[in-house]
């Protein structure tokens, strides 16, 4: 047992994956250790918002039994992991963090809770996200707000901000998570943790409103890339219920197992740009400032490089209006029947959603589909663009979204989004390590975006940085103060907790 770290809980999930397979660990210690680094913070955090404690035990204690038994164990045996309330996990609740399903219990796991099941995971409960995930703070009606576990006054970001919370802070080693406009990798930056959004179809869903609308979709978090890549490989599955995911003769294009065991990348090969806001998007000088003492330490190990970025032209209006088709779609009547029980965020897009006529629809349908070519002309003479993850440092939980950045007013809740929603117009694979922290002392995020459907190679180059950027004293990951967060007084009982 000398090979263990004093917490189990701080174990990344390869590492703890390893320990179960040769006995070091049990899964059920590894249980344990969760359950006790959760209930010893969450106060403070509040990112686990519905538990199931004797569910993940009694699943540690069939994976431990059924190793004895030499059964052939999955590549997630033994692993907790936490699961964002916007998918079914059978007998928790899903409230989508809307008052009007306070009560809603689910009674079917959603695919990706199945598949991870069936990989041998064990869901330890439901983490926080802003109503219906519409917006960059995780605060809603009914659980209240999600604090960041590098601060516990700022914000950890959303709307997957329970899921990069929990893991910051130790919860749980993987965790579900889903983005449109940077809902992964928005907080998995302001947390110090890592969020991939893959290429569309990569990670089928059964819960897409509008069938052919690529927008949204799930992906992993962790706090390694190649825990994240292990996730993925899980994740990643032939399923035909997913308009956007190709399966022919039960495969799909792309080789699952091989996110399980990423090739090395010879950065020196690559053709890489830097730019610090994809020449649109608002960033706070802050963010700038960091960002430029992060490019002289990392670019001499690639090839060659620039400052440039693909053509973003029109994209806050193609966001905008693409948005509030997706807006009106899932939830116009809700607002029209409950408007007391809908927040601002989302009555605001179902507004703007409807104030776009059908000429406007049809502009902004012709202007992505300029921009998609526009971006697959400029990777093929680059191999990836990396970029801040988000505009801004992490603010105080209690502002809804950034009415401002560095004096200039942002034009809607989502506009300090557009770092994120830039490769998400265009369908591109995105990525978001760790990288030091900003003056603010909160962590920063490095976002690295790659070629449509080049998932393993964006993976690969992203465990290359991060091994450069472990090495680099002043960039180095730091891991939140836990005994902070065990002596703080309950986030509950903080003034505006349960408002928006």
């Amino acid at each position: 047992m000398s090979d263990l770290p004093s917490d189990p809980a701080e174990l990344g999930a390869i590492e703890a994956r390893q320990l179960i397979a040769r006995k070091a660990l049990s899964a059920k210690e590894l249980a344990e250790a969760c359950i006790a680094r959760t209930e010893a913070v969450d106060h403070a955090v509040n990112a686990l918002v519905a538990r199931d404690f004797d569910g993940l035990l009694a699943g540690a204690e069939a994976a431990d039994a059924a190793q004895a038994r030499g059964e052939v164990q999955g590549p997630l045996h033994g692993l907790p992991f936490g699961v964002k309330d916007m998918i079914d996990v059978k007998g928790l609740p899903t409230t989508f963090g809307s008052e009007l399903f306070r009560d809603n219990i689910a009674v079917k796991d959603d695919a990706i809770v199945a598949a991870m099941r069936a990989a041998g995971a064990i869901p330890m409960g439901k983490t926080n996200n802003p109503e219906w995930s519409a917006g960059g703070n995780t605060r809603n009606r009914v659980y209240g707000a999600t604090a960041n576990p590098h601060d516990l006054t700022r914000t950890c970001a959303g709307s997957s901000g329970g899921s990069a919370a929990g893991l910051s802070a130790g919860y749980f080693p993987l965790a579900t998570g889903s983005d449109t406009g940077g809902s992964l990798r928005n907080p998995a930056a302001f947390c110090g943790v890592v969020g991939y959004r893959p290429s569309p179809g990569v990670v089928p869903g059964n819960t897409r409103g509008i069938g052919y609308f690529p927008m949204s979709t799930s992906g992993p978090m962790a706090r390694s890339v190649a825990d994240a890549a292990l996730m993925l490989s899980v994740l990643a599955r032939p399923d035909m219920n997913d308009p956007y995911t190709a399966v022919v003769n039960g495969k799909t294009a792309w080789d699952p197992a091989s996110f399980a065991n990423l090739p090395r990348r010879d950065l020196s090969s690559l053709n890489v740009a830097f730019t610090e806001d994809y020449g649109f998007a608002p960033t706070e000088s802050i963010v700038r400032d960091h960002f430029r003492k992060v490019v002289p330490q990392i670019a001499p190990f690639f090839g060659t490089v620039e400052d440039g970025t693909p053509d973003c032209s029109h994209a806050d209006r193609i966001f905008s209006v693409l948005r509030g088709i997706l807006f009106v779609s899932t939830h116009g009547k809700r607002v029209d029947a409950h408007p007391d029980q809908v927040g601002p965020n989302v009555t605001e897009n179902v507004i703007e959603g409807r104030s776009f006529s059908p000429d406007d629809i049809s502009e902004a349908l012709v202007m992505q589909g300029s921009y998609h070519f526009r971006w697959q002309k400029w990777f093929e003479t680059h191999d990836f663009v990396i970029s801040p993850a988000v505009t801004i440092s992490p603010r105080d939980w209690h502002e809804l979204y950034p009415a401002e950045i560095d004096g200039h007013k942002t034009s809607s809740y989502y506009h300090w989004l557009a770092m994120a929603y830039a490769s998400t117009i265009a369908g591109h694979p995105s990525i978001t390590i760790p990288c030091g922290t900003d003056a603010n002392g909160m962590p920063f995020g490095l976002q690295i975006v790659g070629k449509r459907y080049d998932d393993l190679g964006v993976l690969a180059v992203a465990a290359e940085l991060e091994a450069i950027i472990a090495g680099l004293s002043d960039l180095a990951p730091k891991g939140p103060d836990i005994a902070a967060l065990k002596a703080a007084g309950p986030l509950s009982a903080v003034e505006g907790f349960l408002s928006l």
